[in-house]
C-alpha cells in the first residue's frame, strides 16, 4: 500500500508540481478533492460526499474504530467542514497517533498533503474526536473533529475469510 500511495504522490507531483509548492496554483494544474483522493489511493471504491461513505461502507467493507495503514478515516460534517472529510492513513504511529495523506484540507486547498500528523483526543480512545497537524503554526491545530471510525480495504466479509483461511490451514500457519 505505501508503494501504491508513493507511486501516485509521485505521478501526481509530476503532473503539478511539487507537493510542497506555495498554495498558489496554475490554471493546468489539478484540484484535487478528498473523495476523489482517497477512493484513487485506498482502492475503497466509495462515491459520494465524504460523510456519506460510513454509512455506505458498512455493507461492503469492513469499518472500525483502530487506525490501519491505508484505512479511509471518515469525518462527520461539522461547520465549514458540511461535507465531511475523508483521509487514508500512511502511517500508525501509536494507537493514538497516525499520519494521513489527504487532499483538499485548510490551507492546502486543492493539494495533497502527505504524512500529516492526527491525534485521538477522544475521551474513550476510539477515534470519536481528532486533531489534526496544522502546518501555518508547526502543531496541532485547535478544532477538535468529530469522525464515524475507519473503513478497511476488502470486503465486509474479509476476517470471516481470513478465519475459513487460517483454520484450513490447521491454525498453526507461520507457527514453528
Amino acid at each position: 500500500m505505501k508503494k501504491r500511495i508513493a507511486a501516485a504522490v509521485v505521478a501526481a507531483c509530476l503532473g503539478f508540481g511539487a507537493v510542497g509548492a506555495p498554495a498558489t496554483a496554475s490554471a493546468d494544474s489539478p484540484y484535487w478533492q478528498c473523495v476523489t483522493f482517497a477512493r484513487m489511493f485506498s482502492g475503497i471504491n466509495i462515491f459520494g460526499d465524504a460523510w456519506t461513505w460510513w454509512s455506505q461502507a458498512s455493507s461492503k467493507f469492513r469499518t472500525g474504530h483502530a487506525p490501519e495503514t491505508g484505512a479511509v478515516l471518515v469525518f462527520r460534517p461539522e461547520g465549514r467542514m458540511s461535507r465531511g472529510h475523508v483521509a487514508v492513513i500512511s502511517n500508525v504511529l501509536t494507537d493514538r497517533v497516525v499520519q494521513v495523506t489527504h487532499a483538499n484540507w485548510g490551507g492546502s486547498r486543492g493539494r495533497v498533503e502527505e504524512n500529516v500528523t492526527v491525534v485521538d483526543v477522544s475521551g474513550r480512545n476510539d477515534w470519536s474526536q481528532v486533531k489534526v497537524w496544522y502546518n501555518p503554526i508547526h502543531d496541532l491545530g485547535t478544532t477538535v473533529y468529530p469522525t464515524y471510525g475507519f473503513i478497511y480495504k476488502g470486503g465486509a466479509d474479509a476476517p470471516q475469510q481470513a478465519a475459513v483461511q487460517t483454520a484450513s490451514l490447521g491454525g498453526s500457519a507461520g507457527q514453528p
